[in-house]
């Protein structure tokens, strides 16, 4: 679809506005993110989606308007699996509770201009080379495979992240944290502190999970404009949404499973549209919002008791 320049520019804007209330307002002051509050922040972002997809549906029509649903869907979705690491990475550093909104926030921020190195190169390629949506959706099938039958006892570690060995062989790193602050001054040079090795670690995991959202992202739709503001609405929502499950997480353990059926379902999607099989996005929408359900109702139902195995409640 033809989208003039203004709606790019009047997209960031949104979007910028927005992340300086957000930064001046939650991130203000360092401090434990409460439910209450992440919650509203969480119901915000969803909101500045909808509307923004109401935006798209009259001015684009309904079509635009369902593939960039859908493709917030899959993304929002997908991004719930960043939030298992997210939790490991803050724990493996130790990280207070009031430090975690920073980093996440300029984590995302990063994360935004990954996203779009990302689709746009994506995006070309697709429209370059048909053919390369095999590649994309045998890479979803295998990826969702392998989600559904993980490793036993994945442990991450953080010691083996190649920036964090950069950093400390490389960078002066200074023992403790010092508050909020990435750098510090000391004796006139220049520190990183911990901080900002957990922040170098996000950014890292959020490049992998890109390698597999995006191209989830690119079954529903081809448009660069839908395909972009439907990630980065997903991902501005991300760091609210963890300050509002990561506690709760355990509750659904069922929903790595759908997770996995959902990126298998959109990889054979790409597969069969190679071979001129569509699958109609509002179908694709239903199936992906079923999948997800039953695997959030499938963790409340059936609960693991002490020996491990599962029974009904």
């Amino acid at each position: 679809m033809e989208v003039s320049v203004w709606f790019w520019i009047g997209f960031h804007l949104l979007i910028g506005t927005i992340l300086a209330i957000d930064l001046g307002v939650v991130g203000k002051t360092s401090h434990k993110i409460p439910l209450k509050e992440a919650l509203i922040w969480t119901l915000v972002w969803v909101g500045v989606a909808l509307a923004f997809n109401v935006f798209v549906y009259f001015e684009w029509g309904g079509e635009f308007a369902l593939e960039f649903l859908t493709g917030y869907v899959i993304e929002y979705s997908l991004s719930v699996d960043n939030i298992f690491v997210f939790i490991l990475i803050f724990t493996s550093f130790a990280i207070p509770s009031e430090y975690q909104h920073k980093v996440l926030f300029w984590g995302i921020i990063g994360a935004l201009v990954m996203r779009a190195i990302f689709i746009f190169a994506g995006v070309a390629l697709i429209n370059r080379f048909h053919w390369i949506v095999i590649i994309f959706g045998g890479f979803l099938v295998i990826s969702g495979i392998k989600m559904l039958f993980p490793k036993k006892e994945e442990v991450m570690d953080i010691g083996s992240n190649p920036l964090v060995k950069f950093s400390t062989r490389f960078l002066r790193v200074t023992g403790t944290f010092h508050g909020n602050k990435f750098f510090v001054k000391q004796e006139n040079k220049t520190f990183v502190t911990p901080l900002f090795l957990v922040l170098l670690v996000i950014e890292s995991s959020d490049l992998i999970f890109a390698v597999d959202s995006i191209p989830a992202v690119l079954s529903v739709s081809h448009d660069q404009f839908i395909v972009y503001t439907s990630n980065i609405m997903a991902i501005l929502g991300l760091r609210s949404l963890y300050f509002a499950v990561s506690g709760i997480m355990d509750y659904f353990r069922y929903l790595k499973v759908g997770l996995a059926f959902v990126l298998t379902f959109v990889g054979t999607k790409m597969l069969l549209a190679f071979f001129h099989i569509e699958i109609p996005i509002a179908l694709s929408l239903l199936t992906i919002v079923g999948i997800l359900a039953l695997s959030i109702i499938a963790s409340i139902v059936i609960k693991e008791d002490k020996t491990g195995t599962v029974e009904k409640k």
